[in-house]
């Protein structure tokens, strides 16, 4: 077992902080090998730079995954994988959200970038505090297990009963209306800015509304998120690694699917089911154990079944239908 806890924090700041700045663009010769600069980027350049970065995420989680086994055992490598899953299976979810919101707002295709950019960097600021609070609790407090549960449940009737929406009304947006506090709202882009003086005024323009929206969206979803990961580990290393990892796929998983999102027929019922599986694993905890690895292979069960019958539906609705004579 490994003990230097110290040594593995370090590992794992290092290891984001190198891939933030070559995604980011802090390194821009690295960062010209998976692709354009965002002002300049195509739908089919965008593509291709998301499936590069999506591959690179992922193949980091796995190398970090292999880190966790060498120091801290099998368990623990269980543990982060499980956690891993769960968070990055429930963040597809947030990609419906962005296109909602980048539509709605009318966010051209080269500025999304400069939005998920800033967001995923707010996102694991507030991600970290709320890990913390959320372990605290139930490391004192062994009821919350309950509590959390039934948020799942919770969670899961609410996507059973959410209509499909196709747009987002702003105007009635509670992000929006705190931001209107603040700062006037422009409806007009202002090149990449967030904040734009017109006529001596300054404005918060559609980029800074869509960051405000998505930032107020990943609030609500860490706090659906985060509880599931407990579900699987209390460790707070672990479940901070998990949501981080996850975290940083983000921008390029969005434009990776963006195009293809209308495809994913069976995703919300995999959602829905894997809420349902993760909270009834949390209320009846003190009844029935399941292990991690039990939880592992059903996690993936799901998933992979939404995957597989997503792809032959939508094979079958490309097959042109045959003539008969």
């Amino acid at each position: 077992m490994f003990e230097d806890g110290y040594t593995l924090w370090v590992l794992f700041s290092v290891l984001v902080a190198a891939a933030l700045a070559i995604d980011l663009g802090a390194l821009s010769p690295l960062r010209k090998l998976f692709g354009k600069r965002p002002h300049t980027e195509t739908h089919t350049s965008a593509f291709r730079q998301g499936l590069a970065w999506t591959i690179v995420w992922i193949g980091l989680a796995v190398i970090f995954a292999v880190v966790i086994l060498l120091l801290m055992g099998y368990d623990k490598m269980l543990e982060f994988v499980t956690g891993y899953a769960v968070e990055k299976s429930l963040s597809v979810d947030n990609m419906f959200v962005f296109l909602l919101i980048f539509s709605s707002l009318g966010v051209p295709h080269a500025l999304q970038h400069r939005v998920l950019s800033v967001g995923i960097l707010s996102a694991i600021a507030m991600r970290i505090p709320l890990i913390l609070v959320g372990v605290s609790l139930l490391e004192n407090f062994h009821w919350m297990i309950y509590i959390f549960g039934g948020l799942l449940v919770l969670t899961a009737a609410r996507m059973m009963l959410q209509k499909k929406e196709k747009k987002i009304d702003v105007e009635k947006n509670i992000a929006v209306r705190l931001l209107r506090k603040f700062v006037p709202v422009s409806h007009e882009l202002q090149g990449g800015k967030f904040l734009a003086r017109i006529n001596g005024v300054l404005y918060a323009t559609p980029l800074l509304v869509a960051l405000v929206i998505v930032e107020m969206t990943d609030l609500v979803f860490a706090i659906d998120s985060i509880p599931a990961v407990l579900a699987i580990t209390t460790d707070q290393f672990l479940v901070i690694a998990s949501n981080v990892f996850a975290i940083l796929g983000l921008r390029s998983l969005y434009f990776l699917l963006a195009g293809a999102m209308e495809k994913f027929y069976y995703l919300k019922p995999a959602l829905i089911a894997l809420l349902l599986f993760i909270g009834a694993k949390m209320l009846l905890a003190d009844v029935f154990h399941i292990t991690v690895v039990v939880s592992l292979a059903i996690i993936g069960s799901i998933l992979g079944g939404a995957v597989v019958l997503s792809l032959v539906r939508a094979s079958r609705e490309q097959t042109p239908p045959v003539k008969h004579d």
